[in-house]
């Protein structure tokens, strides 16, 4: 059975409002991991949805060149593999969260830019941009553009990981992640639903007992991460 070396998330900070112009906006801290997250109101949604009376919640997502070790060149050509599918995970783990009837016929546009990367860029994104979508639908609704929230719960993610020496660790580092044989990304409800779990096996396949533990591990680690959220918005 593995033994749990960390079940608590690395210090975490949210910044709210840094951005004056977007609707919703916050810095998300977990350890050195920076990720500046807005969240933007259009008042049109995609030609799939053109008619039928809901909105949208979409996601960007980027690394700045200097983000990590040695600079990376922007995506000008159009997003990569990897940065297609973190958007993709980053807006369906939101609209697993929102009542897109109540929402409207508007789109919500949630842009993640990664300052500084040291592992767990996308959950730190993730639940950072929670925080920005909740930010954005409050103006809506003191504006009186909606009149019911479409948000049905909370959400957060975190990264889990399992070293060489069977031990598990929460909210991986770069030297962390790099270093464990099996990883995961786990998104998660406040009510305790999973979004997405998302695990890989770098090298031996994990066991049932290993998947147990780090799931076990990802519970307690975001009720940390979501005690946190909690706090920022009630101070908003």
């Amino acid at each position: 059975m593995s033994l749990i070396k960390r079940d608590t998330p690395r210090p975490i900070k949210f910044t709210p409002g840094i951005n004056p112009y977007a609707a919703g906006s916050v810095m998300a801290e977990f350890g050195n991991t920076k990720v500046h997250i807005t969240a933007n109101v259009q008042e049109s949604v995609p030609p799939f949805l053109k008619g039928k009376g809901q909105g949208w919640v979409t996601a960007e997502y980027a690394m700045l060149p200097s983000s990590t070790h040695t600079r990376s060149e922007r995506e000008r050509k159009g997003a990569s593999g990897r940065t297609q599918e973190i958007q993709r995970l980053i807006g369906r783990s939101l609209r697993s969260i929102v009542d897109m009837q109540k929402l409207g016929e508007r789109s919500i546009m949630i842009d993640c830019d990664v300052i500084v990367a040291d592992g767990g860029t996308r959950t730190t994104s993730i639940s950072g941009a929670y925080i920005a979508l909740e930010m954005a639908v409050r103006k809506l609704m003191s504006s009186g553009l909606l009149k019911e929230n479409p948000i049905k719960d909370s959400l957060a993610a975190i990264s889990i990981g399992i070293n060489k020496n069977d031990e598990v660790i929460a909210d991986l580092n770069y030297e962390e992640d790099s270093s464990c044989g099996t990883d995961m990304n786990i998104v998660m409800t406040g009510s305790g639903k999973f979004v997405e779990v998302q695990g890989t096996a770098e090298g031996e396949p994990f066991s049932m007992d290993h998947l147990q533990a780090l799931l076990g591990c990802a519970q307690t680690a975001l009720k940390v991460v979501m005690k946190e959220q909690k706090a920022v918005l009630e101070k908003l």
